[in-house]
């Protein structure tokens, strides 16, 4: 993916007071805690996907791995994924298709939020506010529903995008 996830809140983005910061539980301990072997490949994964600054698909996780490990292969990448997700721990979000028909993966995180995905630069800004826990309130109160997951994303363009759009020759 071209770009990097910015995680914001109402308040950094101008709108309102900030009620909680999103984050990310360490993966390798609740690994640990669930009694999962951890070889070392597993556990290099786990460890970049865990300190990735952005979203990443198998490809790119693959990349970087074998940046560090070149013994490790496709299939590691993909058994990890599975493990990860068939434990709840990563989310796997189709990102507005920025790329195609990529997957890509994050570490779950304490609260949901929105992906914001900028279709010029791939910037993703993961967003969370209290009126989106007032959306979520309200949709299972009127539909008398559980909600146990919720994907938003909406797709634009970002502010650094917009201002060089506006400075580009017409």
């Amino acid at each position: 993916m071209r770009g990097n996830t910015i995680i914001a809140t109402e308040s950094q983005l101008g709108r309102t007071k900030n009620d909680g910061v999103i984050s990310r539980p360490s993966l390798m301990k609740e690994l640990i805690a669930r009694g999962i072997r951890i070889t070392t490949q597993r556990r290099l994964l786990v460890q970049i996907i865990q300190d990735s600054p952005r979203h990443l698909d198998a490809a790119k996780l693959l990349e970087i791995a074998k940046e560090r490990d070149a013994g490790i292969d496709r299939s590691t990448v993909y058994r990890t994924i599975g493990l990860l997700k068939g434990q709840g721990l990563i989310d796997e979000l189709d990102l507005m298709h920025l790329e195609g028909e990529k997957h890509y993966y994050e570490a779950k995180t304490n609260r949901d939020h929105c992906h914001l995905a900028c279709f010029r630069c791939g910037a993703i800004i993961e967003y969370a506010s209290p009126a989106f826990e007032k959306l979520k309130d309200e949709m299972a109160k009127r539909g008398d529903f559980a909600i146990r997951v919720v994907r938003l994303e909406a797709g634009g363009f970002c502010r650094r995008c917009r201002k060089a759009a506006h400075s580009e020759p017409a």
